[in-house]
């Protein structure tokens, strides 16, 4: 599916193409999914799955809330890079698979957020511990999560480079988390 999607987008994928590039039967293809929707919609949460804990593992290792949202956008980034056609798609046409995609859109970025507002603080303390209105929300986290994949799907439909996005992605990521969480300049360089 991936690679069909890649080279053609999920409207002009069929099933007679997903089963001959995975030199599989229809018989097989139906096994696994009641159709076409389902495999695409099993295709984004695999994807999903893959960006999430390469961002996980590579924030993990991180001292400094800065160097986590680096790491964090640094694994975005890649996992983007390394399949712009397949996230473009996912962005644009897993919405016109109704309800399931929808719903399958907002648990990713709910995911995404999530991984946002656990960040440790600085030192490995966990950000939760800090007082209140010292911790990154989930709407801001929604927020930034939101911004950088409609952020990034215009730079892929422009036929600009990912690449060229993370500096100042960090850059604004990182002034709304020290402004959320009431940081001065530099937070996070303790």
């Amino acid at each position: 599916m991936g690679t069909s999607v890649e080279a053609k987008g999920f409207r002009n994928t069929a099933v007679s193409d997903v089963v001959r590039i995975a030199r599989t039967s229809r018989r097989s293809f139906y096994e696994h999914f009641t159709d076409r929707e389902a495999c695409f919609l099993a295709l984004f949460e695999a994807t999903t799955e893959e960006m999430m804990s390469a961002i996980r593992r590579a924030v993990r290792s991180r001292d400094t809330r800065e160097d986590q949202v680096d790491a964090a956008l640094e694994a975005y980034f890649a996992s983007v890079a390394a399949r712009p056609k397949l996230f473009r798609s996912f962005t644009r046409e897993l919405p016109a698979l109704g309800q399931a995609g929808a719903e399958r859109q907002r648990t990713a970025v709910a995911r995404f957020a999530r991984t946002l507002v656990e960040l440790p603080g600085p030192r490995g303390g966990a950000t939760r511990r800090r007082v209140a209105g010292g911790q990154l929300g989930r709407d801001a986290a929604i927020i930034i999560v939101s911004g950088l994949r409609e952020l990034t799907v215009g730079a892929l439909e422009q036929r600009r480079g990912v690449d060229e996005l993370r500096a100042n992605a960090a850059t604004i990521v990182k002034a709304i988390i020290a402004a959320t969480m009431g940081d001065g300049p530099g937070a996070g360089r303790r």
